[in-house]
């Protein structure tokens, strides 16, 4: 019996009450679905819910007598075991095995599909992150926003919702000009100009710009510096999608500023929030009226020499994703962008939108290495490729995973590559290629989930050992975790339900054994633990997929 069945059971249990008379509650009061959830304590049962004190004041009765009218009912349905009544009214409710048990089968025959829930189906959402300027490598701030944001989306559709993960291209502004200033002065084997990029990477992408462009030094100044600009650029952007490749980050749509500016949409956006009355024109410049909603101050669209500013990209970049038809807009913005809070949901506010629902900041902690946090115009960037390399895809994804996004963190490389159970994300992968040769030992001794003369040999009710109880238990909870993970934006739910997870295999294959000893019968209560032991490979793949990271079968 899942979760969504015994809560079905529970309003079943309600309705029946209101129908025969014994509960006073109108019928539309009976909750479609009752929350249930684990106990903290074993004893108390495999489920529990505190429906009865919900309801019983609006029914006119007490929590207790409630709960022990419930309790009556669910003693007939099948699959329960027992329903008893604890302290003012709570509802603890233990399964029969059989009907726990059976959810190993579910499992397995729903295969990738399960955890997947329609929790937030109908909502669709534009889920924006790293951003970063095509100036240069992606760092290892970028690398945790790419790890964090990439999880978002894969968690967010699991649980029903339609998401569009969006880079939006910083191509536009004077750090286009420096950095194609830089690409023409490493052409030219001269030192970057003040305020440039010094990194090696400008050095390889002024090759790239010369093999492209052979003459590009006997070009006009002016000329040179636009080839320079544009060949660049493109060059860099190639190699920030060959990095996020690589760590297995895939956009929809890669959207770019330049377009704003060059199809007239800033001007649009501004004439548009002119229309709605949140414009207004002081000293020759243009200005939005943000502090109507909570900004700290008004803020300038187009300058007084007719240059629009930043802020103004960023309104006609939300007015975009509104027109593409996303009521849900969430940003994903690294520590120093804190300040943009505000001002976005202002823009939101201005936009005829809500603020409280069509917009989401989420934002993201630094990461440093030995404390030093680094920048890429320095010169001596930790970046995204040099972390791949050194740690591999699968320990930065589930590392940087695996913490709120709100948390500082500092990385341990040597932590992140151990093979220990110290290591988190080698304690869920090893669980997971534990399952696998679990499996390769039972088909060598012959225990396959059916008997061998290819009957049904699942009975659920052999799952009767207390670490099954609890395995069980644990994978009940995984479409429940995937759902709370998408609602809250926390990803690292799910990394930190697969260590839990991971623990409970970990006992339960110390203690029950999937393949009998060399002078023992392959029986059913094997076929039917290998069901149990698929159940968990299944999950442990399917979380891992979540995150992003690999699930080996062996290690």
């Amino acid at each position: 019996m899942t979760p969504d069945e015994l809560s079905g059971a529970l309003s079943a249990a309600l309705a029946s009450a209101v129908a025969d008379g014994t509960l006073a509650l109108p019928a539309d009061a009976v909750p479609a679905s009752v929350h249930v959830e684990r106990p903290r304590q074993r004893e108390h049962g495999d489920w529990a819910t505190n429906v009865a004190l919900q309801l019983a004041k609006k029914a006119g009765t007490t929590p207790r007598a409630l709960a022990e009218d419930l309790a009556a009912r669910l003693a007939a349905t099948p699959g329960i075991k027992a329903a008893d009544v604890a302290g003012p009214g709570f509802l603890n409710i233990t399964l029969e095995a059989g009907a726990a048990g059976e959810l190993a089968r579910t499992i397995v025959t729903e295969g990738d599909a399960y955890g997947r829930t329609d929790a937030l189906a109908g909502q669709v959402h534009n889920l924006e992150f790293i951003s970063a300027n095509p100036t240069g490598p992606l760092h290892i701030g970028h690398t945790r926003w790419a790890a964090l944001g990439d999880a978002l989306v894969r968690i967010m559709r699991a649980a029903g919702a339609d998401v569009t993960a969006e880079y939006y291209i910083n191509d536009a502004g004077a750090q286009m000009d420096k950095f194609a200033a830089s690409i023409l002065a490493r052409a030219k084997g001269e030192d970057v100009p003040e305020g440039g990029y010094p990194g090696e990477y400008v050095a390889e992408r002024a090759a790239e710009v010369l093999e492209q462009e052979p003459d590009l030094l006997s070009l006009p100044a002016d000329e040179a510096l636009t080839t320079a600009r544009e060949l660049g650029y493109q060059a860099q952007l190639e190699a920030i999608r060959r990095t996020l490749d690589a760590f297995g980050v895939h956009f929809d749509v890669w959207f770019s500023e330049r377009t704003l500016h060059d199809s007239g949409a800033v001007e649009q956006a501004v004439a548009r929030l002119r229309e709605q009355g949140h414009v207004f024109d002081v000293d020759g410049a243009v200005w939005l009226r943000t502090t109507d909603f909570a900004d700290d101050k008004d803020r300038v669209m187009i300058r007084a020499n007719g240059e629009p500013t930043y802020f103004a990209a960023d309104a006609a970049y939300y007015l975009s994703k509104k027109d593409r038809g996303f009521p849900g807009k969430i940003y994903l913005l690294g520590a120093d962008h804190h300040g943009y809070i505000n001002r976005l949901k202002a823009i939101a506010a201005c936009a005829g939108d809500d603020p409280e629902t069509n917009i989401e900041v989420l934002i993201g902690q630094l990461v440093n290495i030995g404390g030093e946090r680094m920048g890429k115009r320095r010169g001596n960037a930790l970046y995204m490729d040099d972390l791949i390399e050194w740690l591999g895809s699968d320990p930065l994804r589930y590392s940087l995973a695996r913490y709120p996004a709100d948390s500082p963190l500092s990385l341990s490389g040597e932590e992140m590559l151990k093979q220990s159970n110290d290591n988190p994300v080698y304690y869920v992968q090893y669980a997971h290629s534990r399952t696998c040769a679990v499996d390769r030992n039972a088909a060598d001794r012959g225990v396959a989930r059916t008997a061998a003369d290819g009957s049904d040999a699942f009975d659920p009710a052999l799952l009767t050992h207390e670490t099954e109880a609890t395995l069980i238990g644990a994978l009940t909870e995984f479409p429940r975790i995937v759902t709370q993970a998408a609602e809250l934006r926390e990803p690292h739910r799910v990394a930190r339900y697969l260590e839990s997870l991971a623990a409970d295999y970990h006992k339960w294959y110390q203690e029950c054994r999937v393949t009998p000893y060399p002078d023992e019968e392959v029986t059913d209560t094997h076929r039917t633990r290998l069901w149990l032991n698929d159940a968990v490979r299944q999950v442990l793949a399917n979380g891992l997929d979540l995150l992003g990271v690999t699930a080996p079968e062996r290690m």
